[in-house]
């Protein structure tokens, strides 16, 4: 699913910045007075979802590898790759560039066909976790990201952009079985209470109170952050930590991930049509 792809439109709405004078729009006289320090919005989005910050923390650099696994051309604003992915196995049910997303065959739980995508599910492929590789060096892990069978090349993802997933699979993996059951996929953990003060007070800007203000759904059926929540919660606890790519759209890999579970509880109460 490409769950929260409209979070990119709201971020438009980021040009507005209301000032002291209680003005919307910022004129251009004032664009040129404002002092090193004024917060400024108009040009930060696309520096958000696609820049690098100057020192980057532990946060931001697991956040972007979990992006890149998510969807790694889109996250990094490269180029999609063409056809399905070689060493995609026959047994899958996909072909094109979805076969060539981490997620695809390792699933957002890690575990591959001993999880969520197990045998029985459309998104089976017969391939393992990435658990096994949680806590090995960064080195190793691009290296593994660079051979005959993963096949990414410098073209696909610079090595600066693999060193930062390496890291997310090294270091930014969570255990989803501790608050997803994996066979039902339904949430098993959570504060809810705590879940709905961060969500009416951070993701209500976007998404609103009730969780329909974004509609990413086909035309013929809605889909809103509450029917992903009830659905996918893996993959929405992978997006709240990590955000969705190419979004300019807010994450929690700061915080506890007991905060990011929390929404997640909580999400999953609001309307899902």
């Amino acid at each position: 699913m490409n769950i929260l792809r409209g979070a990119a439109i709201v971020a438009a709405t980021s040009v507005l910045l209301l000032g002291s004078t209680g003005s919307i729009l910022a004129t251009g006289d004032e664009e040129e007075n404002r002092e090193i320090g004024d917060y400024e919005f108009s040009s930060g989005s696309p520096d958000f979802v696609h820049g690098v910050p100057t020192n980057p923390e532990e946060a931001w650099t697991l956040a972007i590898g979990g992006r890149i696994y998510d969807n790694w051309w889109v996250a990094l604003d490269v180029a999609e790759p063409r056809g399905t992915h070689p060493s995609y196995p026959e047994v899958g049910q996909k072909s094109g560039p979805a076969t060539w997303r981490c997620k695809t065959c390792h699933g957002w739980d890690f575990l591959g066909s001993e999880g969520i995508y197990s045998e029985g599910s459309s998104n089976y492929t017969g391939i393992g976790g990435i658990r096994a590789a949680q806590g090995r060096s960064v080195e190793q892990i691009a290296a593994t990201l660079r051979d005959s069978t993963h096949l990414y090349t410098t073209d696909m993802i610079s090595d600066e952009q693999l060193g930062r997933i390496a890291a997310f699979v090294s270091r930014g993996q969570i255990d989803v079985a501790k608050y997803v059951d994996l066979e039902t996929r339904q949430m098993i953990a959570g504060d809810i209470n705590r879940g709905r003060g961060i969500f009416q007070t951070v993701c209500a800007a976007c998404h609103g109170y009730d969780g329909r203000l974004l509609d990413w759904g086909d035309g013929e059926s809605s889909n809103f952050v509450g029917t992903e929540a009830s659905e996918l919660p893996d993959e929405v606890l992978h997006k709240v930590l990590s955000s969705h790519p190419g979004a300019a759209m807010i994450n929690l890999r700061a915080f506890p991930v007991d905060y990011s579970v929390d929404v997640v509880a909580y999400a999953a109460t609001l309307p899902i049509d």
